[in-house]
């Protein structure tokens, strides 16, 4: 009997040890795969306070924006998108390593009448979003737009962008693609020639919004292959996300990586380089041309000589040579003179013209 007793009362300290354990896993497990979940501090605050936004079940590491938008419910999402948001007072958060977060956002009054949602969305990777009301105090109040009854337009395969860029591109051309995608009727009625938006946003910026209708008929419970040109300004280049909307819901989002325009770059290098290199020669020739010339200096420095103009005079070979001088130095001769064919030291060299007053001279005059 003791035995028994001792044996019910271990099992139920294991019970009170594990149960709570298991409880704990389960919740957090739940937790990890359930869909992400913003709460606020507070349903309602005036301009120029600010609410605590905690979040869960998000993915680890993810870069998060905060923003405050008008004409939103959380069954409904952002009926405007971005538009209807206060872009500019949104606030950036990362999650930890378990997907949550916490961080103050200041109220400030969005653009569109509430009913108004604090918008938590994903800015980069996966697209993920979530909602909570939120009521700014003073704030303008409006219904929101009725739902179209009938024909309804769903994403049915994820978008993509076709296409690619030329050599124009490369020269600051304006980049363009092709927005694909799948749709589907999931209404009642047919949807004729749908007016789609697409916005195409810069970064972490709102997008801009131009109507683009696709001509068709998409029957209910039918499906249609949408295609949507998509260009951006010329020497786009970053990081940018193509949206399309229907009926104030965005359907689908698509990031897009524009390379830089690099032909520009070079363009403007090689400009720099050879229009002051043409200048600098263009000055030079105006220089040659403008500055006097030395005609007299010129002629005689490039005129041609004739033969006998150039006379070889040395001071000492034009002096009379003795038999003396011969014997005393045999090995004095001219530089172009050999051993072969030396006249000798007797023989009589006439190294330059005579001179008119010179012996030879006036004993010729004689003769004469």
């Amino acid at each position: 009997m003791g035995g028994k007793i001792r044996a019910a009362a271990l099992g139920a300290v294991l019970a009170l040890v594990l149960v709570p354990s298991a409880v704990t896993a389960s919740a957090f497990g739940a937790s990890a795969a359930g869909k992400p979940s913003v709460t606020l501090s507070k349903s309602e605050a005036g301009t120029g306070g600010s609410v605590t936004v905690t979040g869960g079940g998000w993915r680890p590491g993810t870069l998060l924006m905060m923003l405050i938008c008008g004409q939103s419910v959380p069954s409904r999402g952002v009926i405007g998108g971005t538009n209807s948001c206060a872009n500019a007072d949104g606030r950036a958060v990362t999650t930890d390593a378990k997907g949550g977060f916490s961080r103050k956002l200041p109220v400030v009054e969005p653009p569109k009448p509430c009913p108004c949602v604090v918008h938590v969305a994903t800015v980069t990777g996966e697209k993920a979003e979530a909602d909570a009301v939120f009521m700014v105090a003073g704030h303008a109040v409006a219904p929101l737009p009725k739902e179209e009854s009938g024909g309804r337009v769903a994403v049915l395969t994820d978008p993509r962008l076709d296409g690619s860029s030329g050599l124009l591109t490369w020269f600051g051309s304006p980049p363009s693609r092709t927005l694909v995608l799948t749709v589907g009727n999931v209404g009642t009625a047919p949807v004729k020639d749908p007016l789609f938006q697409v916005g195409t946003a810069h970064g972490v910026f709102a997008p801009q919004w131009e109507e683009q209708q696709w001509r068709g008929t998409i029957a209910p419970g039918h499906k249609a292959q949408i295609r949507i040109p998509v260009e951006l300004s010329a020497g786009a280049h970053g990081d940018y996300t193509i949206s399309l909307k229907y009926g104030g819901k965005v359907l689908a989002e698509q990031p897009w990586g524009v390379g830089r325009p690099w032909g520009v770059t070079v363009f403007w290098i090689l400009l720099c380089v050879v229009v002051p290199a043409a200048v600098f020669r263009a000055g030079m020739a105006v220089v040659d041309r403008a500055r006097p010339r030395r005609a007299a200096g010129r002629a005689g420095r490039h005129r041609g000589l004739r033969p006998g103009e150039l006379t070889l005079r040395m001071p000492w070979a034009n002096a009379p040579r003795t038999p003396a001088d011969a014997s005393a130095s045999p090995g004095r001769a001219l530089p172009w003179f050999t051993a072969d064919n030396d006249p000798g030291t007797g023989a009589n060299i006439q190294l330059s013209a005579p001179q008119e007053n010179g012996p030879t001279t006036q004993t010729r005059k004689g003769h004469t």
